[in-house]
């Protein structure tokens, strides 16, 4: 697969995931992946200023855009049908207001790439990873609850680690919503490709914005999805790059003075902590690893994503857990996703589609098997056990 077509895939699949999660009115994470769909779609723009399909890349990012700001308040929060429309009849003429070579403004307002909506995740939803969800209740909820059983202070910032798709935004919606927390969440990709000159300034913004609530009597969170793009190792590094770290650096040694109790916390989020350096890892008291779901998570899993499908008598929840054994939990859900549509398909296929009363045959096991059979885990065993060593040379639980 081209590095295109990787970041065409990947476009979708935020994209897919901002729907779902619109649908379901869970504003603050539809708006995380609407950004995340956003990013990879302008980064596609810049990587491919010839490309053919760019002039629909960049009419979809500014839809997303728009969304962003109907979810944040800035307009009206019309049924969203994943297309770029807020209502059927409505069409966006993005196409007609930018050059098709793909240039577009990048800089954007603090305001625009910053999430600051209260999200509404419960720990229920965070299924499995008993152990990092004990180590986060450790750094964060208990001493929000009773802060004078702390007079050693408590760590403020942890940093989750592992593959993709397991749950590390979650893990820290949850922990927010737990805490009753202001939880500003922002791409760390976005501070550095959007943001441009104004990175190092909107760095301090996001830490003072965090400090100033907390120091307000409410606790803060601040989570940096993709910190490796922020403070990761770089051959190469331009100054504007050097400053922004730096800033970062100082900025975490101002969240971490012993001397300021509050409850300002800073979660960072990657897939690819090998590439951190140790300056800013040591600056993260706790690093926990999110593993890929055992057993057990998965047949969660599977009982969550299968809850609403039509399930054959033969269909075995236990066998299927055991057969995804090395997929993540967003992998699951593909799987599960993929299984309906092929039954969809079949009833297409059929030309019984039109008869509004006709519906799909069952999903039985042999349905999920197929499907297993042409799909591999994101995650190969050879990079789940870097992570494994990773986690054991830096873990801090």
């Amino acid at each position: 697969m081209s590095a295109s077509q990787e970041l065409e895939q990947a476009a979708t699949k935020y994209a897919l995931e901002a729907v779902r999660l619109d649908k379901q009115g869970s504003k603050g994470m539809a708006i995380t992946m609407y950004q995340k769909g956003i990013s990879t779609l302008l980064k596609l723009v810049r990587l491919y200023p010839n490309y053919g399909l760019n002039s629909v890349y960049i009419q979809r990012a500014q839809a997303y855009q728009e969304r962003i700001k109907a979810l944040q308040g800035g307009g009206p929060v019309q049924p969203f049908n994943g297309n770029g429309h807020s209502q059927p009849e409505r069409t966006v003429e993005m196409a007609d207001k930018q050059p098709e070579t793909g240039t577009t403004d990048e800089k954007a307002s603090y305001d625009e790439l910053v999430l600051q909506e209260k999200p509404n995740v419960k720990w229920n939803q965070v299924v499995g990873l008993e152990t990092a969800k004990k180590a986060i209740k450790e750094a964060i909820v208990y001493p929000v609850e009773r802060p004078d059983l702390f007079p050693l202070g408590w760590p403020r910032g942890i940093l989750l680690f592992g593959p993709p798709g397991c749950g590390k935004t979650l893990m820290a919606a949850a922990v927010a919503t737990e805490i009753d927390a202001a939880f500003v969440s922002v791409d760390a990709a976005s501070i550095m490709s959007k943001w441009l000159g104004e990175a190092e300034k909107n760095v301090a913004k996001l830490f003072n914005q965090a400090r100033n609530t907390a120091s307000n009597g409410r606790p803060a969170i601040l989570f940096i999805d993709e910190l490796d793009s922020l403070i990761g190792m770089h051959s190469n590094e331009v100054g504007g790059e050097t400053r922004v770290r730096n800033q970062f650096l100082k900025e975490m040694d101002g969240v971490m003075d012993k001397g300021k109790n509050i409850h300002a916390y800073v979660i960072g989020a990657t897939n690819k902590p090998w590439v951190l350096d140790w300056p800013f890892i040591r600056r993260f008291q706790k690093r926990i690893m999110v593993p890929l779901p055992d057993y057990d998570a998965r047949l969660h899993l599977l009982k969550l994503y299968t809850e609403h499908l039509n399930l054959s008598t033969d269909m075995d929840l236990d066998e299927f857990a055991r057969l995804a054994a090395g997929f993540s939990g967003s992998d699951i859900r593909d799987i599960c996703q993929s299984a309906h549509l092929r039954v969809i398909g079949e009833l297409f296929d059929s030309g019984k589609a039109s008869d509004k009363d006709a519906k799909p045959r069952p999903l039985s096991i042999a349905d999920f098997k197929g499907i297993l059979a042409d799909r591999k885990p994101s995650v190969s065993p050879r990079v789940i056990s870097t992570y494994n060593e990773w986690s054991e040379a830096f873990k801090a639980l």
